[in-house]
C-alpha cells in the first residue's frame, strides 16, 4: 500500500489541473504548484515563500496560540492577528474601570505592553516528509492497534532525534488519513504581549449578526509583540526579555488589490473532511449540525438578555458568547450549503462510480470492495452513540454548574480509590473551591440567574429529545417531584438545591475536605443527574464512538488510496489538520442568489449606512466619524479617495486561517484573513467556487485605524510600507 500510495502522491503532485480556488497546499511542496501559481498571476518563486536556505515568507507566519494565524510586519517581532483571536487576552485586561474590550488599548512604548499569560506564537523552522520512518515495520497483515503501536513507537523516535541538542519542538501529523506522514519542527514562544486593539465598535463592528456574511465592515485586528532572550531565542516571561527579530517580516503594499487580482494566503488551517462519505455527510447536514444549532440557541439568547442589562454582565459573556455564536452561524450556513450542493446525493454519485471502478479487476475488487458497505454499517451502528456525545457536549454540560458538578464528580471518584492520597485530594479539592469562590465573588446572583436558566432549558430540551427515550429514571425522579409536568421547573428547583449554587454549601464541602464528603457530593441532585448519564455514556456509548472512528479512519486511508488510484490526472490536496499551508485565488465578487451580485470590496461608507446607536453591534466610535465627515483618511485611501475596509477572494480557507496573511502577487501583505461568507461555509467538506469567498480585513483599514484614529503612529513608522 504504501509503494503505491507513494507513486500516487508523485503523480498527484506534478499534475496541475485544479482550479486555482481550491485547495490547501503544503509549503514545502508548493513548488510542485508554481506554474500555477504564477500563470494565474503571482510574480514570486516558491523559494520566495518556503526555504530553509534563506528567508522567506514562512519565517513572517506564526501559529497564533492554539488555534489562529499571525504574521511580523516589524523587525522586532511586531504581530497582527485578528481581533478575534486576541479576543480572550483583550478581556483578561479588562476591568469596568479600565475597559480595553470597549474603548481600545494601545501601548505607547514598549513598557505600556502587556503580558499574555498562557499566550505562545509558535514559528515553522522546517518541515519534513518523514512518511518512510513513521511506517517502517507496519506490515499489511497488522490489526489496526498493532499498526498505531508501532507509528507511535517510530514518531516518537523521530521527535526525539530531530530536535536532539536543540530548542525546538516537534510534531508529526498524518496526511491523506495516515498514508503520508510530515514533521515540523518549530520554534515555541511563551512571551507575548498586547500591544494594540481597536474598540469593539470597530473590531467587532456588526457582532454576531454580521459574523460569516458579506458585505462585511469589520475592524477584525489585534496587535502583539514577540519576546524572547537576548539570544532571540525562545523564554518564559522575563522583564528583561527583547522584542524578538525574526528572519523575515512583511512588508505592506498601500496600493492594495483590485478585482481579478492574485492573492494567496499563508496560514493555518484547522479541519476540512472532503473526503467524507455520503452517510458521513448526511450525519453533518440532517442531524449533528441542527442540534447542536438548536441547543446553542437556547444559550445564545439566555446571554445576549444579560449582555444587554449591564456593562459588567456584557464584559462577563462576552467572550463566551462570541466562541458558542461562532460555530452556531457557521453551521446555519454549512447545512444551507450542502442542501444548495446537493451534498449527499454528490457523494452517493461519486460512490456509485468508485464501486464501479473496485469492480473492474479482482485485484481492486478485494482491496476497495467492501469499503463502501462496511462504512455504511459503522456509521449507521455508532449514530446514536454520536447523537448522545452530542446532547451532552451542547445539553448536559452547557451551565457552568454542570461542569463544576462533574468535577465534583471526578473528585468523589478519586477521593474512593485508597491510593490517592489526603493530600492529592486536599489539593484537588481546593483547586475545585478557589474556582467557585471566584464565581461566588464576582456578581454571583446575577450570573445564577443567567446559569440557572441556561440549565434549565437546556436540561429540559435534552430530556424531552433524548433523555425520555435513553434515560427513563430521570422521567422518575420529575414524576416524584411537585413539577412532574413541567421538566423544566424541576431542573430549576434541583439546581437551586445543588451545593455548587450556594456558597455555604461549597464551604462546607470543600474548604476543608475530605474522603467522607464524597458521599455528600454523589447525593447532590445536579451530580446524581450528571453522573448517571455519563457513566451511561462511558459504558455503553463513548468506547462505539471510540471504536467507529478507528474503524472509519482505516477505511479512510484506504478508500482515499483508492480515490487517487481511480483519478491519477487530479490534483489532491490533504485535509487540513492545523498546519502551515498555502492557498490561492483572485479577489472576486460573486452571487449569492438570482438577481444579485456583491462587489468584492467594502468602504467606510457602508459603516455609516449600517449605523443604529439603538444596537450595540452597530455603534459608530465618535471619532471615526469626524474622519469619516472630514475624509480624512490620509494616505490609506484607494485610488478613488475611498477608504476600503475589507476585500473578499477565492482563497480556500476555513477555521484556524483566521489571522493569516493575505498577500499579493509579489508577496507583500495586502489584508489579514479574518472569515468566510456565509454561503460558502460548507467548503470544509465541499468547496463551491462559484460561492465560497475568504473575507478579509483591507490592511489600509487597518493602519487607518492605528495612525489616524487611535493616534499610535509610532506602530505604523515600525512597519515596512510600500506606498
Amino acid at each position: 500500500m504504501k509503494r503505491i500510495f507513494t507513486t500516487i502522491v508523485a503523480t498527484v503532485f506534478l499534475v496541475c489541473n485544479v482550479l486555482a480556488d481550491e485547495g490547501m497546499w503544503l509549503p514545502l511542496l508548493i513548488g510542485q504548484r508554481q506554474a500555477d501559481m504564477q500563470q494565474n498571476g503571482m510574480r514570486i518563486s516558491a523559494d520566495d515563500i518556503y526555504s530553509v536556505n534563506h528567508a522567506s515568507l514562512k519565517d513572517a507566519v506564526v501559529l497564533f496560540g492554539s488555534g489562529c494565524t499571525g504574521e511580523f510586519v516589524s523587525g522586532e517581532g511586531l504581530l497582527l492577528t485578528n481581533h478575534h483571536c486576541g479576543y480572550s487576552y483583550i478581556v483578561s485586561h479588562s476591568t469596568v474601570e479600565a475597559d480595553y474590550l470597549t474603548n481600545g488599548f494601545w501601548a505607547s512604548d514598549r513598557q505600556s505592553e502587556l503580558p499574555c499569560k498562557g499566550l505562545t506564537v509558535t514559528l515553522l523552522v522546517y518541515m519534513k516528509d518523514v512518511t518512510d520512518e513513521v511506517l517502517k515495520g507496519v506490515e499489511s497483515t497488522m490489526s489496526e492497534q498493532e499498526r498505531e503501536q508501532v507509528i507511535e513507537r517510530n514518531i516518537e523516535q523521530v521527535k526525539k532525534e530531530a530536535v536532539k541538542n536543540t530548542h525546538y519542538t516537534a510534531t508529526i501529523k498524518p496526511f491523506y488519513y495516515g498514508n503520508q506522514y510530515f514533521m515540523y519542527v518549530n520554534e515555541v514562544f511563551r512571551d507575548v504581549r498586547l500591544v494594540g486593539a481597536p474598540p469593539s465598535n470597530i473590531g467587532k463592528f456588526g457582532g454576531d449578526t454580521d459574523n460569516w456574511m458579506w458585505p462585511r465592515h469589520t475592524g477584525d485586528f489585534s496587535m502583539f509583540r514577540v519576546y524572547a532572550g537576548k539570544d532571540n531565542k525562545p523564554n518564559d516571561y522575563s522583564p528583561d526579555n527583547v522584542p524578538y527579530t525574526p528572519k523575515k517580516h512583511l512588508a505592506i503594499n498601500l496600493k492594495g488589490v483590485s478585482e481579478g487580482d492574485f492573492t494567496f494566503v499563508f496560514g493555518y488551517p484547522g479541519t476540512t473532511k472532503q473526503f467524507l462519505t455520503s452517510d458521513a455527510v448526511n450525519f453533518v447536514q440532517n442531524m449533528e449540525d441542527p442540534l447542536r444549532i438548536k441547543m446553542r440557541t437556547i444559550r445564545l439568547d439566555v446571554y445576549n438578555r444579560a449582555m444587554n442589562n449591564s456593562a459588567a454582565q456584557r464584559l462577563r459573556y462576552a467572550s463566551k458568547v462570541a466562541s458558542i455564536a461562532n460555530g452556531w452561524k457557521k453551521w446555519q450556513g454549512e447545512v444551507k450549503g450542502l442542501q444548495r450542493l446537493g451534498a449527499v446525493e454528490q457523494k452517493q454519485e461519486r460512490e456509485k462510480q468508485f464501486a464501479v471502478w473496485a469492480a473492474q479487476t479482482p485485484e481492486r475488487q478485494k482491496q476497495y470492495g467492501g469499503l463502501l458497505p462496511e462504512f455504511q454499517r459503522v456509521y449507521a451502528q455508532s449514530e446514536d452513540a454520536r447523537l448522545a456525545f452530542i446532547y451532552i457536549t451542547e445539553g448536559l454540560l452547557a451551565s457552568d454548574l454542570s461542569q463544576y458538578a462533574f468535577r465534583g464528580i471526578e473528585l468523589a471518584r478519586l477521593s474512593n480509590d485508597a491510593a490517592n492520597s489526603d493530600e492529592e485530594l486536599s489539593k484537588t479539592a481546593n483547586n475545585l473551591y478557589n474556582s467557585l469562590c471566584k464565581l461566588f465573588a464576582n456578581d454571583y446572583d446575577n450570573h445564577k440567574q443567567v446559569d440557572k436558566e441556561i440549565f434549565a432549558k437546556t436540561m429540559s430540551v435534552f430530556y424531552e429529545d433524548f433523555g425520555k427515550q435513553h434515560y427513563p429514571w430521570i422521567g422518575d425522579m420529575i414524576a416524584k417531584s411537585k413539577f412532574k409536568d413541567n421538566p423544566e421547573a424541576f431542573f430549576a428547583d434541583i439546581y437551586e438545591k445543588s451545593i455548587f449554587a450556594n456558597d455555604k454549601s461549597a464551604k462546607k464541602i470543600f474548604e476543608k475536605y475530605n474522603r467522607k464528603n464524597a458521599k455528600k457530593i454523589m447525593a447532590d441532585p445536579v451530580v446524581a443527574i450528571i453522573d448517571g448519564i455519563t457513566k451511561d455514556h462511558s459504558e455503553n456509548h463513548a468506547a462505539l464512538v471510540e471504536q467507529a472512528a478507528e474503524k472509519t479512519d482505516s477505511l479512510y486511508r484506504h478508500y482515499v488510496a483508492g480515490i487517487m488510484e481511480m483519478n491519477p490526472q487530479k490534483d489532491f490536496f490533504p485535509d487540513a489538520n492545523l498546519t502551515l499551508r498555502v492557498t490561492y485565488g483572485k479577489v472576486k465578487s460573486f452571487e449569492p442568489m438570482d438577481g444579485v451580485v456583491y462587489k468584492p470590496y467594502t468602504t467606510i461608507e457602508g459603516i455609516m449606512e449600517k449605523e443604529n446607536p439603538q444596537i450595540y453591534d452597530y455603534v459608530v466610535e465618535k471619532k471615526l466619524k469626524e474622519l469619516y465627515n472630514k475624509k480624512d483618511y490620509g494616505i490609506y485611501a484607494n485610488k478613488n479617495g475611498e477608504l476600503p475596509v475589507a476585500f473578499i477572494a477565492s482563497n480556500h480557507t476555513t477555521g484556524g486561517n483566521s489571522g493569516s496573511p493575505v498577500l499579493d502577487a509579489d508577496g507583500n501583505l495586502v489584508g489579514i484573513n479574518f472569515d468566510r461568507n456565509w454561503e460558502g461555509t460548507m467548503s470544509d467538506i465541499m468547496y463551491d467556487p462559484s460561492r465560497c469567498r475568504n473575507i478579509s480585513l483591507d490592511i489600509r483599514y487597518c493602519l487607518f485605524i492605528i495612525d489616524k484614529f487611535a493616534g499610535a503612529k509610532h506602530l505604523v513608522e515600525e512597519m515596512t510600507i510600500l506606498k
